[in-house]
């Protein structure tokens, strides 16, 4: 399972009307990206050229009184490090990313393209870069219902960057039913957990081929508050694995995962 099947897709297809493509354009549109204390604008060609490596957020952003969004700091366990969301959307992002993505590094605001449209110039910073095992993804965070007319030729033109530069592009704007509250259940026992009771091998070694009920592992432990934290645990690191198509609780079916 890749953490793009735990999202909605949406196309923007449509906003790549508006966009000034004709020949060249990877010369006429730029990108700015930050590393260190330096900031370098380039062309799309020469970012085509040039790795991304030791890029920093190209702007930070800030808490006020009265803001309607909520930024924060995300802790991953993929990278040991906090990571800046301006947004719960963004911050539950980055924990699909830290659960599924095969994640090395994340970048918040990694670079700020200008493009050109058919009738003036614009500019779109990308809310996230995220370097995965399986290869680099950019991203857009933006709930289908606040997208507006004009998001749709930003994102349409992140999407031609993404595909110049042989990276993938999403919007995550909404997430398949009983993702959100599965993530926000297993995220809780992410970090490292110690197992005093050696309830983990008991658990691991009780999850049969065709699956246990995540109730019954969890009573047949002997101790079912701290074995339900176990579970949870090892759901997250992927040694055992449940359908995330279904809400996760007692009756969940629990079966060997991918480091099982």
């Amino acid at each position: 399972m890749s953490w793009e099947d735990l999202l909605m897709p949406v196309s923007v297809d449509t906003g790549a009307l508006g966009l000034e493509l004709s020949e060249g354009w990877p010369d006429r549109w730029s990108v700015s990206r930050r590393s260190g204390r330096n900031q370098e604008s380039h062309s799309v060609r020469a970012l085509i050229q040039t790795p991304m490596v030791d890029v920093e957020p190209i702007r930070w952003f800030s808490w006020r009184r009265g803001q309607r969004h909520r930024p924060g700091l995300q802790f991953l366990v993929s990278t040991g490090r906090h990571h800046g969301a301006e947004s719960l959307e963004e911050a539950r992002l980055l924990l699909a990313l830290d659960f599924a993505g095969e994640l090395v590094d994340v970048v918040s605001q990694p670079l700020r393209l200008r493009f050109d449209t058919v009738d003036r110039s614009r500019q779109h910073t990308p809310d996230f870069l995220a370097m995965t095992r399986s290869g680099i993804w950019l991203i857009d965070v933006r709930p289908e219902v606040l997208i507006k007319e004009s998001d749709w030729e930003s994102f349409a033109a992140a999407a031609e960057v993404a595909l110049a530069c042989g990276w993938r592009y999403v919007v995550a704007a909404g997430w398949r039913e009983h993702v959100v509250s599965a993530l926000d259940a297993m995220s809780s026992q992410r970090r490292p957990l110690s197992d005093p009771l050696g309830l983990r091998p008991r658990l691991l070694a009780s999850v049969t081929r065709e699956g246990v009920r995540f109730g019954e592992l969890a009573a047949a432990s002997g101790c079912e508050p701290v074995a339900r934290a176990q579970l949870l645990h090892l759901i997250w690191h992927r040694r055992l694995a449940v359908d995330l198509a279904e809400p996760l609780g007692d009756r969940s079916l629990v079966v060997a995962g991918r480091a099982g």
